[in-house]
């Protein structure tokens, strides 16, 4: 490990944050209760692999990072790819889950969930990437209807792509949106099949294709529907329930919150930037400047609360669920509550903002 990455650890513990018996944080049982959380690989998310790198939080089990220690609990990592990851929390696997709130939605409607912080938002993340001309975004648009548009249906690319047609007054039952894989419909349009005009995909696949094929060209993406799709850490309300699942929470908010005070570091930022590349992708750090921009944190708290707590994510989850329930997704969307278990007692997935206050109020 380079040799920066364990003074800055120790810069980070040397300002208290080490300092846990006396905070009363951690005056619970030996061994620790344990819990699980699963995620992929996707810009905020892959945080978790640096935090586990820099001794944040060690993914082993019976092994505890500095953030583990502080809240009394034993965290287990399981990092698969995205689809896997919904599955065991589908079924009870895991404790956890780094998910979208449209994701989770159909998810919650058989087990309960709460999401207790944010991680990011796709704005400019989720990209319409098509070969022809777009200098005239009308004759563009009307040039998109003659062709078929490849990206995975029933799914945050299908979101953004029948939004923005939505709020450019155009129909999206116009278009023909054809179900594949992002994988695949990048790899085609990057050596340029003839069929693959039109694709809708995330990053790393956006950064790929345009650099690969240089015929290609953004039409829209997700920067216009900012805060609308949320990637997220969901816990299942049974084990919140559990002895030490609010801590869990509060320790899972913390680590992502410590991280991001370092990456702002001006001095060591950028190394960790790379650290966080090497672990999406294989990216280097202009392609992860690109991503991060793309899919902004919320760094702090505070920028969590806002939205937790704000009109806008209801008006935004009003949206998403109609999709939803629109595509079959769901017969009917999940219950939704704001605030705590109190609050929202019949809520089937609530937006809990008692974890990130936690975590504030011991800074």
């Amino acid at each position: 490990m380079k040799r920066w990455l364990p003074l800055m650890l120790a810069a980070l513990l040397g300002s208290g944050l080490a300092a846990l018996p006396s905070s009363g944080a951690a005056a619970v049982e030996d061994p620790p209760p344990k819990f699980s959380l699963a995620w992929s690989e996707y810009t905020p998310w892959s945080v978790l692999g640096v935090a586990d790198e820099i001794g944040l939080i060690d993914r082993r089990e019976g092994h505890q990072g500095a953030l583990e220690k502080k809240w009394g609990v034993d965290i287990v990592l399981e990092l698969l790819e995205y689809e896997p990851c919904i599955q065991l929390y589908v079924g009870g696997k895991v404790d956890a889950v780094c998910i979208t709130n449209l994701d989770i939605l159909p998810i919650a409607a058989t087990r309960k969930s709460v999401a207790v912080f944010p991680t990011s938002t796709s704005a400019g993340g989720d990209a319409c990437l098509v070969t022809f001309d777009v200098s005239d975004k009308k004759k563009a648009l009307e040039e998109l209807k003659k062709v078929k548009v490849y990206g995975l249906s029933k799914s945050v690319s299908e979101y953004v792509f029948d939004r923005n047609l939505e709020k450019l007054g155009l129909s999206p039952k116009d278009y023909q949106f054809t179900d594949l894989q992002p994988g695949t419909a990048a790899a085609a349009m990057s050596l340029k099949k003839e069929d693959f005009k039109a694709i809708v995909v995330w990053h790393p696949f956006t950064q790929q294709v345009l650099r690969e094929n240089k015929d290609a060209r953004r039409l829209f993406d997700s920067s216009t529907i900012a805060e609308e799709i949320i990637d997220m850490v969901v816990v299942g309300q049974d084990v919140l329930d559990r002895p030490g699942g609010d801590r869990f929470a509060c320790a899972v908010v913390d680590v992502y919150q410590e991280f991001n005070k370092l990456l702002a570091d001006p001095k060591d930022g950028d190394r960790l930037l790379v650290k966080l590349g090497e672990k999406f992708s294989k990216l280097g750090l202009e392609e992860m400047k690109v991503c991060v921009k793309d899919s902004p944190f919320y760094k702090t708290p505070g920028e969590g609360l806002k939205l937790f707590t704000g009109t806008k994510l209801p008006d935004a989850m009003a949206l998403v669920s109609k999709f939803c329930v629109d595509k079959g997704m769901v017969k009917k969307a999940p219950a939704i509550g704001y605030g705590s278990a109190e609050q929202a007692k019949d809520a089937q997935l609530r937006f809990d903002p008692t974890y990130m206050k936690k975590v504030q109020e011991k800074k």
